[in-house]
């Protein structure tokens, strides 16, 4: 069901308060890929009356005070993306459109949106209930952070929202935990997974190097951010202080991860699956071509990718649902009047990291000082994609499915290493599950680049490509692979992107058009090496592309711009 985001419906279901509002830079869609509808039915379910306010205009209270004000507390996101990624190109040229906003065109999400709704709340609530942070902008931006768009480094968001707790991560327990705190007048400064501040530090927290030191200091920047980010494993994070002016932000332990019974338990919430009609009459929503009819299949990622934000934010470590889940929500869908048989797509943030973990991850936690995939897949990942081959078949073999995709794209190095079941696997992505093209993301093929990004060597690219073609042509369909290249990340220069136009007309036979820009994204590792010059693993200074002009340049040796326009 959709939660009420109008008083008519208020009035509707009886409820005079509201015990939590949710305000979001997306427009309402109650669907299991956004996270404040998530967030919003878990609190539901747990007997919490909850509103939600999409995309309020910040120039009036028309929006922010129509549902009154919340007996427990606001909860404030900028949506499923940091607003300023959502706003502005990696030229920093304004977005003219925006799929989650009703319409299309980006003209109702606010730069730092976070930021501005809490400013919003302030105004018009004086000495209103606590505001709580969430979703991906606050969770990047947790700790003092490099930001792109004013090129500076800056406080924690909790200090410059005015907030009063930050959850961080995939927020379903720390919600549930703060909510039940504050409705029996408990303290919620020990909740894991959350941020708050204090008039002084935790003398059994590590200390961070403070934000005016980091400011200044980029070699302490370099050291804050390496302890943060060693310190957000569950199963031994230490919890973290660090003094902004006279205060300080306390940075709680994150939560342990979830089991897959708790993923199965939030996927089987009734989600309306669809945009509430009261945003839904101002303009088609995009996003739902894509998200409507598509399942996920699991969360976090063992790729990380020193660019992508997945593994901080969703975490490192695999969680799979069961398949009778998937199989349950699958269910639901061809019961939707609009379903017409086809299932967009099935997958998380890399469709074939299904069904499989390290053993001695998911007792001890993730290897302090080595990934999982980088600089090759590790051998006690021990990668079996039988699971997700049976689950693909269960699938497209139910009643009233024609097909399933897989459009997640696959890690054809972990596919590669799965040396029992990964061909088989293959197989059936290419005779089942393949919309014409498949896509796969290599970023690169410049070595010195990929090792910067924390990606493998590019060798296995072409073994991949050969497997793909021998078995699309036994199908006997005409296939494609889609490549996704990145231009510009430290390090890089134009003579890598020639040698990679090179690479890819003499090994690939293509020339690429998925190609973008690189994006410093708050608290990464490429962001750390773009702000200072120099990786932080080997100590040593690197290039940097800074000139927006000549990013530009970097991405029209491999994709030069036509008549169409291309998204940046």
């Amino acid at each position: 069901m959709f939660l009420p985001t109008t008083t008519a419906e208020l009035k509707k279901l009886k409820w005079d308060k509201l015990d939590v509002i949710l305000v979001t830079g997306d427009a309402y869609i109650d669907s299991p890929f956004i996270g404040v509808a998530v967030i919003g039915q878990c609190l539901l379910r747990a007997g919490y009356r909850v509103g939600i306010i999409a995309q309020p205009d910040c120039r009036c209270a028309t929006d922010i005070c129509r549902l009154g004000e919340p007996e427990l507390f606001w909860g404030i996101t900028g949506g499923c993306m940091d607003s300023l990624v959502a706003n502005y190109t990696a030229v920093r040229k304004k977005r003219k459109n925006d799929d989650l906003t009703a319409g299309g065109k980006n003209n109702r999400r606010p730069d730092r949106a976070v930021i501005a709704y809490a400013n919003l709340i302030r105004q018009y609530f004086k000495n209103t209930r606590p505001l709580v942070l969430g979703g991906v902008e606050a969770s990047l931006r947790r700790i003092a952070h490099y930001d792109y768009w004013s090129n500076s480094i800056r406080r924690s968001i909790l200090f410059d929202a005015k907030a009063d707790i930050l959850v961080y991560g995939m927020g379903e327990k720390a919600i549930l935990e703060i909510a039940d705190e504050l409705r029996h007048g408990q303290n919620t400064e020990n909740i894991r997974g959350s941020c708050h501040i204090s008039a002084a530090p935790r003398s059994d927290f590590l200390e961070l190097p403070a934000y005016e030191q980091v400011t200044d200091d980029k070699a302490a920047f370099q050291q804050m951010f390496t302890t943060f980010y060693q310190n957000n494993e569950p199963a031994y994070a230490r919890g973290l202080s660090q003094r902004h002016g006279a205060r300080f932000l306390i940075h709680n332990p994150p939560q342990p991860r979830l089991t897959e019974e708790e993923l199965d338990n939030i996927y089987a919430l009734n989600f309306a699956r669809a945009a509430h009609p009261f945003y839904l009459a101002q303009g088609k929503i995009k996003a739902l071509d894509t998200i409507k009819f598509s399942l996920t299949s699991h969360r976090g990622c063992y790729g990380e990718c020193n660019f992508c934000s997945i593994g901080l934010h969703e975490g490192r470590t695999v969680v799979s649902r069961s398949e009778d889940s998937i199989i349950a929500e699958a269910q639901k869908l061809t019961m939707m009047p609009d379903f017409r048989g086809y299932i967009l797509d099935i997958g998380g943030a890399t469709a074939n990291m299904y069904g499989f973990e390290c053993l001695r991850k998911q007792t001890r936690g993730a290897c302090r000082n080595k990934r999982c995939l980088y600089p090759r897949v590790c051998t006690n990942l021990k990668a079996d994609h039988s699971r997700q081959t049976k689950l693909l078949s269960r699938l497209r073999r139910m009643k009233g499915i024609k097909k399933v995709f897989v459009a997640s794209g696959l890690r054809y190095d972990l596919l590669l290493s799965d040396k029992n079941n990964g061909t088989s696997y293959l197989r059936e992505v290419v005779q089942h599950h393949v919309s014409g093209q498949l896509k796969v993301a290599p970023e690169h093929t410049a070595d010195n680049v990929l090792k910067l990004m924390g990606k493998p060597s590019i060798n296995a690219l072409p073994v991949f490509k050969n497997n793909f073609e021998k078995l699309t042509a036994a199908a006997g369909k005409k296939q494609f692979l889609t490549y996704y290249f990145i231009a510009a990340h430290p390090g890089c220069t134009d003579e890598d992107m020639r040698r990679m136009k090179s690479f890819a007309a003499k090994e690939l036979k293509t020339n690429p058009e998925q190609v973008q820009i690189f994006t410093p994204l708050p608290s990464t590792w490429s962001a750390l090496m773009y702000w200072t010059g120099i990786d932080p693993f080997s100590g040593r200074q690197i290039f940097i592309e800074r000139d927006s002009a000549k990013k530009q340049r970097q991405k029209n040796i491999i994709a030069p711009q036509t008549g169409k326009k291309v998204n940046q």
